[in-house]
């Protein structure tokens, strides 16, 4: 359902380098980005600065290594300020970005930087030990450390660096030769830009059609698959975003906290290139665990936006010194990723004043589909209304659309879904069939247009013939005060096929299974009753928050 038509005209840019060349030219001296590390200490850097850095990039890439359009440049770095530097200037340059997760083990790192023929590798020195085995078998032929304090100024950056390495023994030994340092670059891209470069003459010949991004899938549910995101779903997306009705409106003195990694294409194309866009102050977060690594933040910046994943609400909401003296400049949260769990956002409501509006997208639909129009209160138990542009079909298991109301697999077409996976193409047959993106996500789509994902269909457990949806068990378990985090997953069973099997992370300490069985069957059928409670420290998610729950199905196989 459109509410404003969107058509190719209504496109922000051409380019992914020319929006960031706009947002600069736009902006000029305002702040663009600031890093606050743990301890405190901070830096800002300006769009005028972030133009010149990334520029900078852009020529060293080109003239100094000779890359050419379509080569891939990969970044594995937390949030820190040399990353926006360094995406953008890859974009300028009219080179592809693949973001790599910078908790990945030596063999998944190896896995993404050989399928996607990556080239040079810019990587956090804090996982400097683990380069030498990440490379293996790959065409990387140029490695760059960067650090978290990169871009900080001069005395204060060797010292924070010096204490990082020395000190708190956070930076070992780099296992591999080093081509240089990020502010080498910097100094050998502007010698050639002094030279009179011209940036702008690397987007000559390109297209909206030329893949921008390989972003990798988050591999919950096998190994991770590299989504070919072009420069029109990239440019698209954010550009349907914004052109939707009860679309966001920015203040001048707006500051987006951005603790989601850049690594994943949310943080990068909403938070970092559309608050750009909107010329928003975002705040980067490159530790946010523990989540006392916020305080400094809270207390240095008056944050006015927050994007998060319910994981993270929740979490706060356990922090003494944020519930003892909650921030009073919050004006909106939005959450994704993973459902939003009603109980989350009234509480979060109820202590900060500000609303969460949830919203719904997926690396294989660049990043929005559907998101809660921001002039009206958020719908609990919906991720919004499909953006301008975006098509919507409810399919059920006999290939037929099904009625409004009724659950079915969502699919999805429009400006923002995939070119296909790298390297795949029978996956990419799977996911694509005419256009339309199988997204693996049962849904509902109701009279009123608004869109609410019931569950993953590999989440889905089977009880007796009757189909059983874990957020609806989650969502009572959370519910209950005494229980903390929780995730629902299947396990075989010899009498009804799967079992309803609960992870629980205790609120009170004295809280016993009997307990929680009761408490669910005050609130739910019998079938979807938990057949076993297992209590837990923690639940396995994924680097922004999501439960991981493949770990949880192989876990509760055994039991």
């Amino acid at each position: 359902m459109d509410e404003v038509p969107f058509t190719e005209k209504d496109l922000l840019a051409g380019h992914l380098g020319e929006m960031v060349d706009n947002c600069v030219r736009a902006h000029g001296g305002k702040s663009a980005f600031s890093c606050v590390l743990p301890t405190g200490h901070s830096h800002t850097m300006t769009y005028t600065e972030l133009g010149e850095y990334s520029d900078a990039v852009a020529a060293y890439l080109r003239e100094d290594l000779g890359l050419k359009p379509g080569d891939v440049v990969a970044i594995q770095s937390p949030n820190t300020l040399a990353y926006p530097v360094l995406a953008f200037g890859i974009m300028k340059a009219g080179l592809i970005i693949t973001n790599v997760n910078p908790l990945y083990t030596p063999d998944e790192t190896n896995h993404q930087l050989k399928d996607s023929g990556a080239k040079v590798w810019f990587v956090i020195d804090v996982f400097g030990d683990r380069v030498q085995e990440s490379i293996k078998d790959t065409d990387v032929s140029r490695i760059y450390p960067i650090s978290l304090v990169d871009f900080f100024p001069g005395m204060k950056r060797h010292l924070l660096g010096f204490a990082l390495k020395y000190i708190k023994k956070a930076v070992p030994d780099f296992g591999a030769e080093k081509a240089g340092s990020i502010h080498g670059v910097i100094r050998k891209g502007r010698k050639h830009l002094a030279a009179g470069v011209n940036i702008e003459a690397y987007r000559e010949g390109a297209t909206l059609d030329d893949v921008a991004i390989f972003q990798y899938t988050g591999g919950t549910t096998g190994r991770s698959k590299g989504a070919e995101l072009t420069h029109r779903n990239v440019v698209g997306n954010i550009s349907q975003a914004n052109h939707r009705e009860g679309a966001f409106s920015a203040q001048p003195d707006d500051a987006l906290m951005l603790i989601l990694p850049l690594y994943h294409v949310y943080a990068l194309a909403v938070g970092a290139i559309n608050s750009m866009h909107l010329g928003i102050h975002v705040v980067l977060v490159p530790v946010p665990r523990p989540l006392s690594n916020l305080k400094p933040v809270f207390e240095n910046f008056d944050i006015t936006i927050m994007p998060g994943v319910n994981t993270l609400y929740l979490g706060l909401m356990q922090e003494k010194w944020f519930t003892s003296n909650p921030p009073t400049s919050l004006r909106l949260c939005m959450s994704g990723a993973a459902p939003l769990q009603p109980a989350t956002a009234d509480a979060w409501e109820d202590i900060t004043g500000a609303p969460i509006y949830e919203g719904y997208g997926l690396t294989e639909g660049t990043c929005i589909v559907a998101s809660m129009p921001l002039d009206q209160p958020p719908r609990r138990g919906t991720c919004g209304r499909p953006i301008p542009g975006t098509e919507v079909r409810i399919v059920g298991e006999d290939g037929k659309d099904r009625p409004r109301g009724e659950p079915g697999e969502l699919w999805l077409k429009g400006p923002q879904i995939m070119k296909g996976y790298l390297n795949n193409a029978e996956a990419t047959d799977e996911a694509i069939n005419d256009g339309w993106l199988r997204t693996g996500d049962v849904a509902i789509f109701d009279e009123e247009g608004y869109l609410s994902i019931v569950d993953r269909m590999k989440d889905m457990v089977i009880v007796s013939g009757f189909n059983v949806f874990p957020t609806d068990i989650e969502d009572v378990l959370t519910r209950f005060d005494r229980v903390a985090e929780a995730a629902v997953v299947g396990a075989p069973d010899g009498e009804t096929g799967e079992k309803v099997v609960a992870y629980i992370v205790k609120a009170d300490q004295d809280l016993t299974d009997d307990e929680v069985i009761r408490h669910c069957r005050e609130h739910l059928t019998g079938y979807k009753v938990p057949k076993t409670v297992c209590f837990v420290n923690e639940l396995p998610k994924s680097p922004v928050g999501k439960v991981l729950r493949r770990e949880l199905r192989d876990l509760a196989a055994s039991l």
